[in-house]
């Protein structure tokens, strides 16, 4: 019996992931968290064999969270699952110590697979990811301005680049959108550009968005 640790705060995405994962894994243990500070209640409760965390939470991000857990359960393995392009994130989460990345709209036998492999302590990306990382395709990211990002300024760099305004990023975040204002002006500052349609364009240029 594996005990599996959904964060989402979908509560009918959690539903179908615990309905998915109950035909995959037999006798499967479940526990559930809509935001950061209940993933760390539950994760201090009891333990936990793997945790599927999402990216786009609200108050602090995945990303956060993915460090903070690592830190203090280095040995937990985490599988992102996230609404976002592979090609945004998965580099970065992988980096953060994440033992896989896959898309929401991922097939349900390429999510059991993904939790087989990590929990056999091995690491997850999709065929396509692989084979891109493989040929050397992804360009050097270390040299790239957006690599100087914050987490939290990345991600709000890819919901203007998908065409949100301030408002709507704010409400999707659950933050302020004077807070949203201040992580676009250092998105503006550290890319170069000086509005909103160049943060497109050059997320555009650069295979940010899809």
């Amino acid at each position: 019996m594996i005990r599996v640790l959904i964060v989402d705060d979908h509560a009918i995405l959690r539903r179908g992931l615990r309905s998915l994962l109950s035909d995959e894994f037999h006798g499967a243990a479940f526990g559930e968290a809509s935001d950061s500070r209940q993933a760390l209640e539950q994760l201090r409760k009891k333990e936990w064999d793997v945790a599927l965390l999402d990216i786009t939470l609200p108050g602090k991000s995945g990303l956060d969270l993915l460090k903070e857990l690592k830190a203090e359960w280095p040995r937990l393995p985490v599988l992102v699952l996230s609404g976002h392009p592979e090609d945004q994130f998965a580099i970065r989460v992988l980096k953060a110590g994440a033992g896989g990345y896959l898309t929401k709209e991922s097939a349900p036998e390429e999510l059991a697979k993904a939790i087989r492999k990590i929990l056999a302590g091995g690491r997850y990306v999709s065929p396509a990811l692989a084979e891109k990382l493989a040929l050397g395709v992804r360009k050097d990211l270390t040299r790239m301005p957006h690599e100087t990002l914050s987490d939290r300024e990345y991600e709000v760099m890819s919901h203007i680049a998908s065409g949100k305004t301030v408002t709507e990023i704010a409400e999707e975040l659950s933050l302020s959108a004077k807070t949203i204002s201040t992580y676009r002006a250092r998105i503006l500052e550290k890319l170069g550009v000086k509005n909103s349609a160049k943060i497109v364009q050059y997320a555009i240029r650069n295979g940010l968005v899809i």
